[in-house]
C-alpha cells in the first residue's frame, strides 16, 4: 500500500498537490489572516511606525482557528510585551550608553525569555517576545539617551501592539466560534464515517485522518465555547458525549474497513451510513441529534466480527448525545495550574536550547554590526523565529525555510518590479498585501509537512513589500532583507545540528511508552466515556508520533538513531494501528478484559508466548475470540516480518 503524504519522507507534486488541496475551513481561516495583515499594514502606514513588516507577520503567530483563542492569545501577549518594555526601559538606563552593557543585556534577558519558552506555557510567544526585548536594545543603541530613546521604545510597543489590536477587532467579527468549530468538525467526522461505510475501497486517508486529527481538539473547543458564552451549561455534558461517540463511531467503521471479514453487508450499511449523513447535517447547522431511535434488522445473522461493528454503531448512534447518568465529572488537566515544565530545572535541554539560539542571535548581530550592514538585521531576527528543539525538526524545517524564503523573495522581487511601481495609495499596497499572505496563509493553514514553508513565504514577502508608510520601490532592502533571512537560516542550522544537536528519538520512544500506556488505561476502563477519551488521546498520541518518525528520518547518522531503529518504531506504531479498533470494541463489550491486557503486553516485551484463547458457543464469547483473533493476527504477522523488530537499536545521540 502506498504511503500516505503525510508519512513519506520526499514529497512528490502528487503529493504537494494533496497538500494544497482545500479542505473545511482552510480558505475562512487564510482569509482572516490575510484581512488582518492587510489592516495591519494600513494602521502602520497611517502611524509611521518603523518594521511595518514585522508588524504584519506578527499576525501569524497570535492568530488561532477560533476567534476566542485568538483573542486571549492577543491580549496576553499584550500584556506580557507591555511587561517586557516595561522591563527594557529599566534595563536602559545603564545599559543604552554602554555598547558592551547593552549587547550583555540582550543576551543575558534573551537566555532567559528562551529557557521559558522551551520549559513553560511561554511556548507559543516567547521566542517572538524575546526577539522584541533584542530589538529594542538595539534600538536604543541607534539613539541617544532621553526622550528619543523613550519614543523609539513606544514604536516597539505599537509594532507588536497594533498587530494584536487588529487581530482581536478582525476575529471579533469574521472569527468562528469555537462551538461551530466543534460541530463541523464533528460533522465532518460523521460524514467520513458514512463514506467508509458505503464505500469500503475508497479513499482511506479520510478516514485516517479523521480518527487520528479529527477529534482531539474539541474538547478544547467545547471548554473555550462555554468561557465565551456560546455554549448553555446542558448543552456541555451532550456536546461531550456527542465527541465520545464520535470517536467509538469511527473507531468501528475503520475495523469494518480493514479487518478481514469485518465489511457489513449494503442491507446494514447503508440504512447506518445514511442515519449518519443526517446527523452530521444537524451539527452543521450547529445543533446535534437527540431522541435516535436506529433499529437494523438481521445483525443477529452476522458473523461475529461484522456483529461487534453493528452493534458498536448502533448503540453509540442511539445514544449520541445521552450521557450517561452515572459517568463521572471531566477530569481537570493537571498540568493547566502549572505554568513551568514538571522537567524545567532537571533538564538541560530547555537551558542548552536557551543558548544556542541566544549564540546563534548574538552571532548574527555582531556580525552586522561588525559589517556595518544593517540591511541584514532580518538575520537577528530568524534566529527567534526559526528556533527550533531537535535537530530532526531542524534539518526538515531548513528545507521548508529556503524554499518558503526563495518563493517569497521571488513573489516580493516580482511584486517591486511588475506590481508596486503602479501604486499611488496605500489602499494599493493593502490589496498587494492582502494576495501576497493569502497564498502565504493558505500553506500556513496546512499540514505540518507543509505550513512551515508559508510561514517563510509570508517573512521574506514582507520584508520585501513592506518598506514603510507607503509603497517602496528599493531593491536594495529588498536584497539586504532576504541574505539576512538566509543567513540566520543557515547560522541556526550550524549551531542546532552541531552544538548540543538533540535527537527526535528520546521523544519518539517516550511517546510510544506513553501511547501503550493508554491503551491499557483505555482497556481496564469501566466507564465508556473514559475509554473514548482515552481513544481520543491514543489517536492524537499516534498521529504526533508518525510525524516524528517521519522528522527522525532527516537527522544525520551521528546524531539521530539508526534506519533499523526507525523502522523498528514504524513497525510497532503500525501493530498499534492495526489493533487499535478491535481493541477498542473489546474493551467496550468486555471492559477489564486481561486478555486484552496480555496482548498490549507483547508491544513491550518479546518473552511472552503468544496468547490463546478458548473457544466457546455463546455469542458474546464468539464475539469476544474473533476479536482476540484479529489481534493475534496482527501481532503474529509483525513478528513474521521481523523477529527482531523489538531488539533496540543503537542511537547515536542521546538526548
Amino acid at each position: 500500500m502506498a504511503q500516505p503524504a503525510a508519512d513519506k519522507l520526499r514529497l512528490g507534486p502528487a503529493d504537494i498537490r494533496a497538500l494544497l488541496a482545500p479542505f473545511p475551513g482552510r480558505a475562512a481561516a487564510t482569509t482572516r489572516v490575510a484581512v488582518a495583515c492587510a489592516l495591519t499594514v494600513l494602521v502602520t502606514s497611517i502611524y509611521g511606525t518603523p518594521e511595518a513588516a514585522i508588524s504584519a507577520y506578527v499576525i501569524f503567530f497570535v492568530n488561532r482557528a477560533d476567534r476566542t483563542s485568538s483573542i486571549v492569545m492577543s491580549v496576553a501577549a499584550l500584556v506580557l510585551v507591555s511587561l517586557i518594555i516595561g522591563m527594557v526601559m529599566w534595563l536602559a538606563d545603564f545599559s543604552i550608553d554602554d555598547p558592551l552593557r547593552r549587547v550583555a543585556c540582550m543576551a543575558v534577558v534573551s537566555a532567559a525569555l528562551l529557557f521559558l519558552t522551551s520549559a513553560s506555557k511561554l511556548r507559543p510567544v516567547g521566542a517572538i517576545v524575546a526577539m522584541i526585548v533584542g530589538f529594542g536594545l538595539d534600538e536604543l543603541g541607534l539613539v541617544p539617551a532621553g526622550e528619543i530613546a523613550t519614543r523609539a521604545l513606544l514604536y516597539v510597543w505599537l509594532m507588536v501592539a497594533i498587530p494584536i489590536g487588529v487581530n482581536i477587532v478582525v476575529n471579533l467579527m469574521l472569527g468562528p466560534s469555537p462551538r461551530r468549530l466543534a460541530t463541523e468538525r464533528l460533522a465532518h467526522c460523521l460524514r467520513t464515517a458514512a463514506r467508509s461505510l458505503r464505500e469500503p475501497d475508497g479513499d482511506p486517508e479520510a478516514l485516517r485522518a479523521a480518527l487520528h486529527d479529527g477529534i482531539q481538539p474539541i474538547a478544547g473547543w467545547l471548554r473555550l465555547a462555554k468561557l465565551e458564552g456560546s455554549l448553555r451549561a446542558d448543552d456541555l455534558p451532550a456536546l461531550r458525549q456527542v465527541t465520545s461517540s464520535t470517536m467509538a463511531i469511527l473507531l468501528a467503521a475503520d475495523v469494518a474497513r480493514r479487518q478481514p471479514g469485518a465489511q457489513l453487508p449494503a442491507a446494514i450499511a447503508a440504512p447506518v451510513a445514511t442515519t449518519l449523513d443526517a446527523m452530521a447535517a444537524m451539527l452543521g447547522a450547529g445543533g446535534y441529534p437527540v431522541d435516535i431511535a436506529l433499529a437494523v434488522p438481521g445483525i443477529e445473522n452476522l458473523a461475529p466480527v461484522q456483529e461487534a461493528v453493528a452493534t458498536e454503531l448502533l448503540g453509540a448512534i442511539n445514544r449520541y448525545a445521552e450521557p450517561a447518568e452515572s459517568a463521572p465529572p471531566e477530569p481537570a488537566d493537571k498540568a493547566r495550574g502549572s505554568f513551568l515544565d514538571a522537567d524545567a530545572f532537571s533538564n538541560p535541554v530547555h537551558v542548552r536550547y536557551a543558548l544556542k539560539t541566544t549564540g546563534a542571535a548574538m552571532f548574527c548581530y555582531l556580525l552586522y554590526q561588525q559589517l556595518n550592514w544593517p540591511g541584514i538585521h532580518t538575520c537577528f531576527i530568524t534566529c527567534y523565529l526559526v528556533s527550533l528543539g531537535t535537530a530532526a525538526e531542524t534539518m526538515e524545517k531548513l528545507t521548508l525555510r529556503l524554499a518558503g524564503c526563495l518563493v517569497g523573495a521571488v513573489i516580493g522581487t516580482a511584486a517591486l518590479v511588475y506590481i508596486v511601481p503602479s501604486l499611488t495609495s496605500v489602499g494599493g499596497l493593502m490589496l498587494l498585501v492582502f494576495a501576497g499572505t493569502w497564498i502565504s496563509a493558505w500553506v500556513a493553514q496546512g499540514s505540518p509537512r507543509i505550513a512551515y514553508a508559508g510561514f517563510q513565504v509570508a517573512f521574506a514577502f514582507f520584508l520585501c513589500v513592506i518598506q514603510g508608510a507607503g509603497p517602496g520601490f528599493d531593491l536594495t532592502i529588498a536584497r539586504d532583507r532576504v541574505i539576512g533571512v538566509l543567513l540566520g537560516n543557515l547560522v541556526v542550522y550550524l549551531v542546532f545540528t552541531r552544538i548540543w544537536p538533540v535527537s527526535i528519538a528520546a521523544r519518539i520512544e517516550a511517546a510510544l511508552a506513553a501511547l501503550v500506556g493508554q491503551w491499557h488505561q483505555l482497556a481496564e476502563a469501566r466507564q465508556p466515556d473514559a475509554r473514548r477519551r482515552h481513544a481520543i488521546a491514543a489517536m492524537a498520541l499516534h498521529g504526533e508520533i508518525t510525524q516524528d518518525l517521519v522528522l527522525a528520518h532527516y537527522e544525520p547518522a551521528s546524531v539521530g538513531p539508526g534506519r533499523e531503529w526507525v523502522d523498528d518504531r514504524r513497525r510497532r506504531l503500525a501493530v498499534l494501528d492495526a489493533i487499535a479498533g478491535p481493541v477498542f470494541l473489546l474493551a467496550e463489550r468486555f471492559p477489564g478484559d486481561p486478555e486484552i491486557a496480555r496482548r498490549l503486553q507483547r508491544l513491550r516485551t518479546t518473552d511472552m508466548p503468544p496468547p490463546t484463547v478458548q473457544a466457546s458457543g455463546t455469542d458474546d464469547v464468539g464475539n469476544r475470540n474473533a476479536l482476540l483473533a484479529i489481534v493475534d493476527r496482527r501481532l503474529a504477522e509483525t513478528a513474521a516480518e521481523a523477529p527482531d523488530a523489538t531488539t533496540s537499536s543503537s542511537i547515536h545521540a542521546q538526548t
